[in-house]
């Protein structure tokens, strides 16, 4: 069982670069999935994800103004498979 990653509106709008108001708007479509702790929306990381991935617009401000600009320094460009098996130390029977 995988541990559910879950965050506050503020907490949301923060990381994807976008107002709390457009996280709201999330919810109230039901575009993502949440739960109410003591009277606050708990969203599950996974669904605002796939979320912002399907939403355009929210989709460049996640990358231009929130975590998405650290993104880039993670990528490996140019590699055929990343990473490289032999690096894993994998050895074939």
């Amino acid at each position: 069982m995988k541990p559910v990653i879950r965050l506050s509106v503020s907490e949301a709008a923060k990381m994807f670069g976008i107002s709390q108001r457009t996280v709201r708007r999330a919810i109230q479509s039901g575009d993502v999935t949440y739960v109410v702790v003591q009277g606050r929306y708990k969203i599950n990381f996974e669904s605002l994800l796939r979320w912002s991935q399907r939403t355009t617009t929210v989709k460049n401000k996640r990358d231009n103004q929130g975590i998405g600009q650290y993104v880039d320094q993670w990528k490996i460009s140019g590699k055929l498979y990343s990473p490289n098996p032999q690096s894993l130390g994998e050895e074939e029977d």
